[in-house]
């Protein structure tokens, strides 16, 4: 799908908030700038999450509660070992949704199921979005995101 703008990719991400249930795990891969903490604030805002959401790239998680379920964000560009000493699978198997920046570097500590989201720039403004299910869940997850934006 193509996104136009930053109002419209807020807009992505709060289908997907409000498409999501708990154990929900969303990977975001996107060059830098490519807009994965706009979404993930589009996704705070579908969840009923009014606090303010910020980049977790120097916390690596950050969690917020008071919506509808959790939201673990996740940025994990700067873990490149003990991945598994973070105890990622408590996030990514509990009761809420976990969305990992820069997932597709977890390599062998991703979610067992979960959906990845690609973002691609196409012009200054202008990004490319698909989305690719690994799993019976995230299949569910794609499916219900689709019939909230179309909604």
């Amino acid at each position: 799908m193509e996104i136009k703008n930053v109002a419209a990719m807020e807009a992505l991400g709060e289908a997907i908030g409000r498409a999501a249930h708990p154990s929900d795990n969303l990977i975001l891969t996107g060059d830098l700038g490519a807009g994965k903490t706009t979404l993930a604030k589009g996704i705070a805002r579908g969840l009923g999450i009014g606090q303010m959401i910020k980049s977790p790239t120097y916390t690596i998680i950050r969690e917020y509660q008071q919506g509808r379920i959790p939201l673990y964000h996740m940025d994990v560009y700067r873990i490149t070992q003990g991945a598994d000493d973070l105890g990622l699978d408590d996030y990514f198997e509990g009761d809420g949704l976990s969305v990992i920046e820069w997932g597709n570097q977890l390599a062998e500590f991703k979610p067992l199921d979960y959906l990845e989201l690609t973002i691609t720039k196409t012009t200054t403004e202008t990004r490319s979005v698909t989305l690719t299910a690994f799993g019976e869940q995230a299949e569910a997850f794609k499916k219900r995101i689709q019939q909230e934006v179309t909604r």
